[in-house]
């Protein structure tokens, strides 16, 4: 089971699509509606945060399980999981400050069992029907003017402020239950 305390929303889409890009777009448009978001991206990649050399990165390195880096302006807690071998969201949603938050945007994870919004581009590759699954809610496209098969929400991937209002719509839906 999902945490819903603090409500997720997921982007998915194949890759180069876009995700980023639009929600390097999306988070400012919901600050200036007073929305409070946080953000778990899902990498293939060897994440490291810290800079080799420093001290808190010597620490780690010689084998602290959690490291936190702090200053006033802002902190990051390290935790090593060399053993893991699948992310459990649940516990990564968990970790957030739930009176810092109102949603938090969830890049990738496309298999997990959370409301997403399908992101799909003429032209990029990959299937859209691939992605839909009993969990998405919208798809925001630039094909409008094919037709996409679906009964969830089609928006304009690059209007902006029609995904905004769809993602504030969701999040009072969200609120309510």
């Amino acid at each position: 089971m999902i945490n819903q305390q603090i409500p997720l929303l997921g982007i998915v889409a194949h890759s180069g699509t876009g995700k980023t890009t639009l929600l390097k777009q999306l988070i400012p448009y919901l600050r200036q509606r007073g929305i409070r978001t946080g953000l778990i991206k899902h990498t293939h990649h060897d994440v490291d945060v810290d800079t080799p050399g420093k001290d808190s990165f010597e620490l780690r390195k010689a084998g602290a399980d959690q490291t936190m880096v702090a200053s006033s302006s802002r902190w990051a807690l390290m935790t090593e999981m060399p053993e893991q071998d699948h992310l459990n969201l649940d516990y990564l949603a968990t970790r957030f400050d739930r009176n810092k938050l109102d949603m938090i945007f969830v890049e990738g994870f496309k298999h997990e069992e959370i409301d997403k919004i399908v992101l799909h581009r003429e032209g990029r590759g990959g299937i859209l029907e691939q992605l839909i699954d009993i969990h998405a809610v919208a798809v925001a496209s630039d094909c409008l003017s094919e037709t996409i098969s679906t009964t969830i929400s089609v928006l304009n991937i690059n209007k902006i402020e029609d995904v905004g209002e769809f993602v504030i719509r969701w999040l009072e839906n969200q609120q309510k239950q």
